[in-house]
């Protein structure tokens, strides 16, 4: 049997900087020269006009400067999956994904509580040292989940005292 069907092939690219010996691959000193050679430029910063009565930039208070800071790094790819995959666990046990296997929802809300607090120690890292989207996720998953776990949190006690209370 022929397969009709025409074979598909890939290029693998070994990117690692170091051989298995350790030495330094040439194609890695070539890039890193050419780096060096040729820098990314830097994204444009915003003319700011003085605004009447303002202080001079010299005499900004530090939260400027670190949100000035802030505004240029680059958001991180890695960090968003990671913010993510957090998420995705913690919305997880607090009952928005049904369990594969059975069909019902899955609710943990000491695992969610963990979880959230993960998130919160993860924010409390890395406070002035992402970039502004990256905090701005950070800030919008917390507040969801936070939210999330309050009303879950409501729900199961309701759902508890009705079960404990005898009905007449």
């Amino acid at each position: 049997m022929t397969d009709s069907k025409q074979e598909e092939s890939f290029k693998v690219v070994d990117r690692r900087p170091f051989t298995a010996e350790g030495e330094l691959r040439p194609d890695a000193a070539d890039e890193k020269k050419q780096r060096e050679a040729h820098p990314a430029p830097e994204p444009p910063r915003a003319a700011q006009a003085p605004i009447a009565g303002a202080a001079a930039p010299a005499e900004a208070p530090k939260q400027a400067v670190a949100g000035d800071a802030a505004s240029q790094k680059q958001p991180s790819r890695g960090f968003e999956s990671l913010v993510n995959f957090i998420a995705q666990n913690a919305a997880m046990v607090l009952g928005a994904y049904p369990d594969p296997r059975t069909g019902q929802p899955i609710l943990d809300l000491e695992g969610a509580r963990e979880l959230i607090d993960m998130l919160d120690a993860l924010r409390d890292a890395t406070r002035g040292n992402l970039a502004a989207e990256d905090d701005r996720l950070l800030l919008d998953v917390l507040g969801s989940l936070k939210l999330s776990f309050m009303e879950m949190t409501k729900a199961a006690a309701k759902a508890m005292k009705e079960k404990v209370q005898p009905r007449t």
